[in-house]
């Protein structure tokens, strides 16, 4: 049994150490045991744990009330989003005070604006009931506008019920497929419905037919993909023209094509895989074209656009419409009437621009900040002149704008509402560089009240830096309840993610992943040594990748914080990727390297956060974990909880909070999720702003 005393000391999980041995190598792993999640002391523990948190937390329930209340005073909690019109119909999204979940709608178009009356798709606070966690997979209207096929998960463990509703009658039909992926897409004329099913290493692999009305033991399996590396996704063209089956790995990828009209017939190549070669379709069509647009890093590592006519295959029919830029990546190019709205990404910064078919003219979107994320959203019909893009910067709120091609006005739709007196000019934004060890200059965003004083204070700094996601400066109006507190709160564009294009990720990964831990480092030492904070009052905070590098910058410089926060973190690095039965391993051997080759194996160790704990004075650290994960399993952190306790010299406590009927995501509605946040920000508040 563990052993506690909840009120005054840490759970202990008793050692029952397994050796693993790999490439002539013996590790010995104390709570190897703790992965199985039948045993009832496994279970005890991680209750314990919850409890030994809320005891070492009980001081400050007066602080997460007023957080939450903070919180909730910014939020304008009956809201609805900006309608968007497709095929005669404006479809939006509101939430009512009171109410976890969103509930979807939709109006009928009269004269080019919503119609009066509201028609309620599906409420997800209906749906959910009393279930602890709910989830929203597929959200997926028929093209012809007649039925709506949706996907619930109430355990977080990202597996789906699929079902079909009737928009006539708002009634669910017979049609319920158990055991889905996310996504669901309908042929045409809504007859049929295709969906993905995963593998028992929670891989969607299956690409699988089912006729509307028809038992779902009739369905028929139209794709497979037995290549590990791969994830299949079954999804349609904005054109409604084809279905289109995508296969991705890290590095590779493939897609399938069938006419949406025909579809009980086969799925054909459009381009057959070429290993570290990328492509993503999109299909135009009007009286002139009939044509695909294609991004693809083939010799571009920041990707370029091709074009091939529809009616032939074949890369010989490729030709190239906007080729290979250094300083530029091309992340994607949608299609509309005339033109193609391109995301790009140029100096660290998310862009739009348009790229107009008939002069060739190239044009960047201006924006009124340095520091923002701008990207196209709700552009669902094809034959209009009007671009709907979404604007965000550390001081901006979220906002929804329309850009017009024939006039070039722009039109603010909707900003999202900070009630109270916030007002952006009373914070700065900042984008600052940190020279990392081998001299990369590494971008990390700021932002701050401006009457901040300058001689130090505290600070909270964020970093994720895998698979090349970007994380791009956004407003949080929960973050003011730190900015006005005296808090900076920084970004780290660390390597590994794609903040400045494809060679700043690939020089985050593999053997090249120590980068990403380095840059991190270097972007906090500078805002000790520019002045903006201390050791002291210097909060880390990362999650899933993002919690790796808060495991390795733990051992690397826990002089540097005086806090981390690792949400569901990703830290037994080593034996994880040595497990193929776990979800999702083999896939990332294209991140992170795979250990049965001894080199990679090398790699792993070096830095598996689990594998480097040392004797040391720890910062205080608050790990997060979901008993439901299928991404970051639960006894990962809570191996590396009881280790870094066992070796914790100095006096800051190691906690952990476990989800017990949640996933990856942690709470799922949305007070339940401000709550949570609550809790993190009261154990912010209360290290950083610990007198000394």
């Amino acid at each position: 049994m563990t052993s506690q005393t909840p009120q005054t000391s840490a759970p202990v999980a008793p050692k029952r150490p397994t050796v693993l041995s790999k490439h002539g190598d013996d590790r010995t792993d104390d709570w190897y045991w703790l992965r199985e999640k039948t045993d009832p002391e496994v279970i005890a523990l991680l209750e314990a744990e919850n409890e030994y948190l809320a005891a070492q937390l009980e001081g400050t329930g007066q602080l997460q009330s007023d957080l939450f209340e903070e919180f909730r005073s910014r939020i304008q909690e009956t809201d609805l989003s900006v309608p968007v019109r497709k095929h005669g119909w404006w479809y939006y999204s509101r939430t009512e005070e009171g109410r976890q979940y969103g509930i979807s709608c939709r109006k009928a178009d009269v004269d080019g604006e919503p119609g009066p009356d509201e028609i309620v798709l599906l409420d997800q606070n209906e749906v959910a009931g009393d279930a602890e966690f709910f989830a929203l997979g597929a959200f997926t209207v028929a093209p012809t506008g007649n039925r709506l096929a949706y996907s619930t998960d109430l355990t977080g463990s990202e597996t789906f019920t699929l079902r079909v509703r009737d928009l006539g009658t708002l009634t669910d039909l017979d049609d319920v497929i158990e055991g889905v992926y996310y996504g669901a897409t309908f042929s045409r004329d809504g007859s049929v419905l295709f969906y993905t099913r995963q593998d028992e290493a929670k891989r969607p692999y299956q690409v699988w037919r089912h006729v509307i009305g028809s038992p779902a033991a009739d369905d028929v399996l139209v794709f497979q993909e037995d290549d590990e590396r791969f994830f299949v996704g079954v999804g349609g063209s904005k054109s409604e023209e084809y279905l289109v089956i995508s296969l991705g790995s890290s590095l590779t990828s493939e897609s399938w094509v069938l006419r949406a009209d025909d579809p009980t017939g086969e799925f054909t190549v459009f381009e057959p895989r070429r290993q570290g070669v990328e492509y993503h379709l999109s299909h135009y069509k009007d009286a002139e074209r009939d044509e695909f647009y294609v991004v693809t890093n083939e010799d571009s590592p920041n990707f370029k656009l091709m074009v091939t006519p529809a009616a032939t295959t074949g890369r010989e029919h490729w030709s190239e419409v906007i080729g290979h830029r250094p300083d530029v990546k091309l992340d994607g190019a949608e299609t509309m009437a005339g033109h193609l709205i391109l995301s790009e990404r140029a100096e660290g910064t998310a862009r739009i621009a348009l790229y107009d078919l008939a002069t060739g003219t190239h044009s960047v979107m201006d924006q009124p900040e340095t520091v923002y994320a701008a990207g196209a959203g709700g552009n669902a019909e094809f034959d209009t002149h009007v671009v709907r893009y979404t604007y965000t910067s550390l001081v901006t709120p979220r906002s929804v704008y329309e850009y017009d091609l024939l006039t070039g006005e722009r039109t603010l739709l909707k900003q999202q509402p900070v009630l109270g007196d916030y007002d952006s000019s009373q914070y700065t934004s900042e984008r600052v560089w940190a020279k990392a060890p081998d001299g990369v200059e590494v971008p990390i965003s700021l932002v701050y009240r401006s009457d901040r004083a300058k001689d130090g204070g505290p600070a909270l700094i964020y970093g994720y830096g895998a698979y090349e996601i970007s994380t791009d400066p956004y407003f949080s109006s929960f973050r003011l309840s730190l900015l006005d507190r005296g808090f900076v709160f920084a970004i780290a564009h660390v390597r590994g993610g794609g903040d400045l294009g494809r060679l700043w990720y690939e020089d985050g990964k593999f053997e090249k992943k120590p980068n990403t831990f380095s840059d991190f480092v270097a972007a906090a030492d500078h805002l000790v040594q520019a002045g903006y904070t201390s050791p002291s009052q210097l909060i880390a905070r990362g999650g899933s990748a993002g919690g790796l590098l808060m495991g390795a910058v733990t051992n690397l410089r826990p002089d540097l914080f005086a806090g981390i926060i690792a949400e569901v973190p990703f830290v037994d690095v080593l034996t994880t990727m040595l497990d193929p039965s776990l979800p999702l391993t083999v896939h990332e051997y294209e991140e992170w390297g795979s250990p049965e080759e001894p080199k990679f194996y090398d790699v792993l160790k070096s830095y598996s956060p689990y594998d480097n704990v040392v004797d040391a004075a720890y910062p205080a650290v608050l790990v997060t974990a979901g008993l439901n994960d299928p991404r970051v399993s639960y006894w990962e952190p809570a191996k590396w909880v009881q280790k870094l306790r066992e070796h914790n010299t100095g006096p800051n406590e190691i906690v952990l909070k476990t989800e017990m009927g949640a996933g990856h995501g942690g709470p799922s509605g949305r007070y339940d999720s401000w709550k949570d946040e609550a809790l993190v920000y009261a154990w912010i508040l209360e290290r950083a702003l610990k007198k000394n």
